[in-house]
């Protein structure tokens, strides 16, 4: 997962591509992979984080009924929180169209879901001046 840092769009997409297809025959190995590596890379940079979220999401989508209940569950909790990360380093230079998308998430009458909370938090945060 360490050639998602290629700058190269082929490399990227080879990569993206090799995650979905092992995730076929292994999506919890895969999707475990992944947090893992993640969580271990906190740092690594949104595009590259990108890649392999929307790989967990190919296979997530492709595999829905294969999946076990907790590892469901933990990919979801894992996935919201890395996908929140991503949200709020974008916003550190496009607060304005990060802001909207957040927004949108806010509907009269209804609590909003943790981790759009936890996003609107952290944004706030990061662009505190």
């Amino acid at each position: 997962m360490d050639a998602t840092t290629d700058k190269d769009p082929l490399v990227q997409e080879q990569i993206y591509n090799a995650l979905c297809y092992l995730g076929e025959s292994e999506p919890e190995e895969i999707l475990n992979s992944c947090d893992e590596y993640l969580r271990q890379h906190d740092k690594l940079a949104y595009p590259h984080r990108v890649i392999i979220l929307k790989a967990m999401e190919t296979v997530v989508k492709n595999n829905i009924a294969l999946l076990d209940k907790s590892t469901a569950k933990e990919v979801i909790r894992d996935w919201q929180q890395a996908a929140s990360s991503v949200l709020v380093a974008v916003g550190q230079r496009f607060i304005n169209k990060v802001m909207e998308e957040v927004l949108t998430k806010f509907q009269p009458g209804i609590l909003p879901h943790y981790f759009v909370l936890q996003t609107f938090a952290n944004l706030s945060v990061s662009n505190g001046e």
